[in-house]
């Protein structure tokens, strides 16, 4: 099946990223509504797109337990990122765009610095697979959320990776989690049908 497991808007707004099941991913341009690029080099299905802040860069994150790193001009990947033991379910850039942060099957969120291409952290992050991993805030006061099969989502202190707040209250499997551009609000996402609004007050 070549069905689309993610998407991911570019900074500029004008561009769409999409990972997919045929072990490839594309960069669509949605002022022509065409494809871009199309780009294969994982030997699973894609399961995640993210951007970097200024747009040259795109991570993706397969079932083959990898991450890649691409260069939006070329179209071919720059770094190669292995580490995780399972899937990377998600991927996200930190703000200060030497960071990324990967979720995995394995229960774990890796951070890796991309000047040195190697993870620097490795975080027990879960009880369950981690479906997905953001960074929020701005490079000087940020923070990385995470979320669970174990029905909840984690915040972590950037840098330090130290955990700040259990959000728990979901009664099933928890797939996403993302904050307000102000850090005043964490919303998630679960299987349980139902999506919580946190307030600062709920993880500060």
């Amino acid at each position: 099946s070549s069905g689309i497991n993610a998407e991911y808007g570019h900074p500029s707004g004008r561009f769409l990223g999409t990972a997919c099941y045929d072990h490839s991913w594309r960069l669509w341009d949605l002022e022509s509504s065409s494809e871009v690029l199309h780009q294969e080099g994982h030997s699973g299905p894609v399961y995640s797109v993210a951007f970097h802040g200024d747009g040259s860069l795109l991570a993706t994150g397969g079932l083959d337990s990898y991450c890649r790193v691409w260069d939006l001009r070329t179209g071919r990947a720059v770094l190669f990122l292995e580490g995780h033991l399972k899937s990377v379910l998600s991927c996200d850039f930190a703000p200060d765009g030497y960071h990324l942060g990967t979720g995995s099957e394995d229960n774990s969120c890796k951070i890796w610095d991309l000047r040195q291409c190697k993870s620097i952290y490795n975080i027990p992050a879960h009880n369950n697979m981690v479906t997905y991993c953001k960074f929020s805030g701005t490079p000087n006061n940020s923070m990385l959320l995470t979320a669970s099969y174990d029905s909840t989502a984690k915040v972590w202190s950037h840098r330090g990776w130290m955990p700040l707040k259990n959000l728990s209250g979901h009664d099933n499997k928890v797939m996403c989690v993302d904050c307000s551009w102000d850090k005043k609000y964490i919303v998630t996402a679960s299987y349980d049908r139902t999506f919580k609004l946190w307030t600062n007050k709920s993880f500060s």
